[in-house]
């Protein structure tokens, strides 16, 4: 075979390559070319019918060209077979857009914000956030906070007691005295006798009630309680935090009036109140006609309080505070039924 042979051979095979439309064509046409039978093989295998002058350069030029084949069957082949495979994964696509639903992301609930809300106000000037256990005993719900045994709070009627070890209901004379905590005040009872004044505190939490779902009451609510103990403590004090905390929850127009009250573990003790939002104090059906909304309850800490904690009430004094979240919202958003907030309606929630 003379040179002019070979490379005729190489670019009808080069164009036979080009043309490949497929994998399987392409394979056709390298066996016809390299395989056992192929023409460029054929070519190898007759080498020695080549006079001996020629036969060097002649072999050159086949192994030469053999390479050049090769590579371009290989490149043609990368081709292929990136095209046939995006040609399968769209013959084999499946649509999944429809028919389809929306899945809303969630949100915070509008407890869970207020209450870290509330607590961000305190801890801008000062407080931090403490926890403590909601399954209690009598004496840090109520003896070391000053509440008498006889206090009606300390009944059946007003609180939930657990069972004791023996499975028995408690509340009868000589039994447990564990119950679950109707306030998170407890949690203060416990810093105060395992730290030392200065105490600037708050406790948020889940508290427990006897009390029969209604507009204005739950069994189950979050409470946030804080605790300030201090050398120099005053009214003062305690009236210009709250107005305070006030503002900065229902807006700078709302205003406060603090009235007298009585607490066990305060004194003097007074409940807070703020100006109704809906009638701007001018009375409407949602504040009864008064112009005002009670919020939350608070006073100084009695000195009792102190000797349970061995905090000296001759150098220390100190004001603590308590307030419902559900309530808060209520008062905050303008709604009038604390249950609204747990009923889970989403297009309630959605509001917020």
């Amino acid at each position: 075979m003379q040179t002019v042979d070979i490379e005729a051979l190489k670019r009808s095979v080069l164009g036979d390559i080009a043309a490949a439309g497929s994998s399987k064509e392409l394979e056709q046409v390298r066996i016809a070319v390299l395989g056992k039978k192929g023409s460029l093989t054929q070519v190898l295998r007759s080498m020695g019918e080549v006079p001996k002058e020629q036969r060097a350069t002649l072999g050159a030029l086949v192994n030469a060209t053999r390479e050049q084949l090769e590579e371009a069957l290989a490149q043609r082949a990368g081709e292929l077979q990136n095209s046939e495979l995006e040609a399968t994964i769209k013959a084999e696509a499946v649509d999944v857009t429809l028919p389809g639903r929306s899945h809303p992301l969630g949100s915070e609930h509008l407890i869970s914000r207020l209450t870290r809300e509330i607590c961000e106000v305190f801890r801008g000037i000062g407080y931090r956030v403490i926890e403590g256990p909601e399954v209690e005993t009598e004496y840090y719900n109520f003896t070391a906070l000053n509440a008498p045994a006889d206090h009606p709070s300390r009944s059946l009627q007003d609180t939930f007691y657990v069972r004791d070890r023996s499975g028995a209901e408690t509340r009868v004379a000589g039994e447990s005295e564990v119950l679950l905590r109707p306030q998170t005040s407890p949690a203060q009872i416990r810093v105060m006798e395992q730290e030392k004044p200065p105490i600037y505190i708050l406790a948020p939490g889940r508290v427990y009630r006897r009390d029969t779902a209604d507009p204005s009451h739950l069994p189950q609510f979050t409470q946030i309680e804080g605790l300030v103990v201090d050398e120099g403590i005053s009214f003062a004090d305690l009236k210009g935090t709250l107005e305070y905390f006030c503002k900065e929850v229902f807006g700078p127009d709302r205003k406060t009036r603090f009235r007298p009250h009585f607490f066990p573990f305060t004194e003097p003790s007074a409940e807070v109140d703020v100006s109704c939002g809906i009638c701007g104090g001018s009375g409407c059906r949602f504040c009864g006609g008064t112009g005002w909304l009670e919020i939350l309850g608070c006073g100084m800490v009695d000195p009792n309080v102190f000797g349970f904690v061995n905090i000296d009430p001759e150098r220390y004094s100190g004001f603590a505070f308590g307030m419902g979240v559900e309530r808060i919202a209520c008062l905050k958003y303008d709604v009038p039924d604390l249950r609204m907030l747990l009923e889970g309606d989403m297009r309630f929630l959605r509001q917020f």
